[in-house]
């Protein structure tokens, strides 16, 4: 199983990224995907996350903003990140868990894409 994220870069507040993440060697039917993030110092955050059947959560801090999607045909996860901040600064993860359900530990991460907003 392998995450390839890409797509982070800088941007000036209040603009868009899209990141993308290719997940290969998992089976489709049992793959929970999610998004996290994280500053030095900082735990690493919860973004957002999307189930086998294209059920989707999001953190209270980025819902209305950021949009996770699945394209299986691509087997990519995007995450569409709208009017951002400089508090959305981070190295953006891809997870994952083999389970149809999404639980709370993710087994295999992605590199990270690194994305920096400026105010």
């Amino acid at each position: 199983v392998q995450l390839v994220e890409s797509g982070g870069r800088s941007v000036q507040a209040g603009g868009s990224l899209r990141l993308s993440c290719v997940v290969s060697g998992m089976d489709s039917s049992r793959r929970c995907l999610g998004w996290f993030r994280q500053t030095p110092g900082k735990e690493r955050e919860f973004i957002a996350r999307v189930n086998a059947y294209g059920d989707t959560t999001y953190a209270d801090s980025v819902k209305g903003r950021f949009t996770i999607s699945l394209d299986n045909a691509k087997n990519t996860l995007f995450l569409q990140m709208n009017s951002l901040n400089p508090e959305d600064t981070a190295m953006y993860y891809c997870a994952a868990q083999t389970s149809t359900f999404c639980g709370t530990g993710y087994q295999i991460w992605g590199q990270g894409t690194q994305v920096t907003v400026s105010s």
